[in-house]
């Protein structure tokens, strides 16, 4: 059984909690008390505040006394009973460790007080500028943070949508069995010169003026002529070639060539022909239908389950291109100013994922992909905020049904489906999945739909 595989959630899924918090006091900039602690907010470029904190030394003293007896209770020393270290010898031994925890606690606590205090939502952690202590002033500090955006959704009301409606045809089911037997089909030798559609096996060599271009030489590579995986010029140039036959061509290379010394320049390849061979192609009979899972080899049946396909290709599809029109209209209506922490730890991620694709311990640098978490991220808070303001919640039908579609693949899907609600990650990536079908079906709702007739091939681009 393969293993169960973590559940992709899209940038249009929320990726940040999105339990409403109290909105920002727009008064909170005046310094106030708050129990024992006294705070002042101000706020930075963008979305940076900064939160002065002054925690008494009465509070600190009333911690580090309630430390220090539990401490004398439980510290074990030599030549002292448990629970008898004389509190001199417990402040004199561990009293700098002590204040320094009892400090950290401090500025814990009391930044959480602050916080809620005034009403903030932060992003993240905050990084915490320490002032110098003066003695029997307690402590203060400065906390540097970035907190989540405010606005209400815009552009709800004026949202149109084009959907694509698709009729799966005759000729697109002939299509996709003539793509089905081309990837069945087997190589064979054609003992006859090469036309399109054939695959020819050669060495290849190009120069430059006279010089080897770089990367331009290959032994034994297979071209299947009129495919467009090479240069223009050079597929047309093997039509014609036999084996065991030698040719020199030029070719020139476009001036958008990805590589800039080669843009615009007239290549010489010096090719030798291997080998032409011509794709047969498998007959639509009861044993080639057996390959796709129809045990009976009817081509009626085979047809119709082509179709039923095709019909869901065609659906997806059109659902995607869909929520990409609402998505790109919700972002034209919101430009909601994102956290840079966010912004950056989205960028980490998908550097990562594209070192995983690529196979690579590391792929380009982070801020290659700033651009691209920016607009999730974006995405995200815009969904997110649309979750929090219409109190959406992933519905348990759902969520069943995701499971189900996500574990049949499997030989045992029960096994599967305990392993996923067994793992609270997995379990959330289910979740999230299904709360971003739901915003997404809830815009739809208030879209206003036009349609339009496409053929299948247009739609798929095939």
């Amino acid at each position: 059984m393969g293993q169960p595989v973590r559940v992709r959630v899209s940038p249009f899924a929320p990726r940040e909690q999105s339990v409403p918090f109290p909105a920002c006091d727009k008064q909170s900039d005046k310094e106030r008390t708050l129990t024992d602690v006294q705070v002042s907010l101000e706020t930075g470029a963008g979305l940076e505040r900064r939160l002065r904190v002054q925690v008494p030394a009465s509070r600190v003293e009333q911690e580090l006394e309630a430390r220090f007896r539990s401490a004398a209770r439980t510290v074990r020393l030599k030549g002292f009973r448990p629970g008898k270290v004389p509190d001199g010898v417990v402040r004199q031994r561990f009293g700098p460790q002590i204040r320094q925890e009892v400090i950290q606690e401090v500025v814990q606590s009391s930044y959480s007080e602050a916080i809620a205090r005034e009403k903030l939502r932060p992003v993240g952690s905050p990084r915490i500028e320490s002032e110098p202590e003066v003695p029997g002033e307690g402590i203060a500090y400065t906390a540097i943070f970035e907190v989540y955006p405010e606005f209400s959704v815009a552009g709800l009301d004026a949202m149109v949508v084009e959907k694509a409606e698709v009729s799966v045809t005759e000729a697109d089911i002939d299509q996709t069995i003539e793509r089905l037997r081309k990837q069945r089909g087997q190589w064979q030798p054609a003992g006859r010169a090469a036309v399109a559609g054939d695959r020819v096996v050669l060495d290849f060599a190009g120069t430059l003026g006279g010089e080897p271009v770089e990367g331009g030489k290959a032994e034994r590579f297979a071209v299947v002529i009129g495919e467009g995986r090479m240069l223009p010029g050079f597929e047309s140039a093997l039509v014609g070639t036999t084996d065991g036959a030698d040719k020199s061509f030029d070719v020139t290379f476009p001036a958008d060539y990805y590589e800039e010394k080669l843009r615009g320049q007239t290549v010489t390849f010096q090719v030798h022909v291997h080998e032409v061979t011509a794709l047969e192609l498998p007959a639509v009979d009861a044993e080639f239908i057996r390959r796709f899972d129809v045990a009976s080899g009817d081509l009626a049946e085979f047809r119709r389950l082509v179709r039923e396909n095709l019909e869901r290709e065609a659906l997806a599809k059109v659902q995607a291109e869909m929520r990409r029109q609402v998505i790109e209209q919700l972002l034209a209506a919101n430009p909601v100013d994102v956290p840079a922490v966010m912004v950056s730890r989205e960028a980490a991620s998908l550097q990562a994922e594209a070192a995983r694709s690529a196979g690579t311990a590391q792929g380009q640098a982070a801020g290659a992909y700033d651009e691209v978490a920016r607009r999730r991220v974006r995405i995200g808070l815009i969904l997110g905020e649309l979750v929090r303001a219409q109190s959406i919640t992933a519905d348990q039908g759902r969520i069943e049904l995701k499971l189900d579609e996500l574990c049949r693949t499997y030989d045992r899907p029960d096994e599967v489906r305990r392993i996923y609600q067994q793992n609270p990650d997995l379990m959330s990536q289910v979740e999230n999945s299904v709360i971003e079908e739901q915003v997404m079906t809830w815009l739809m709702e208030r879209a206003r739909i036009t349609t339009r007739s496409v053929a299948f091939g247009q739609l798929m681009g095939v």
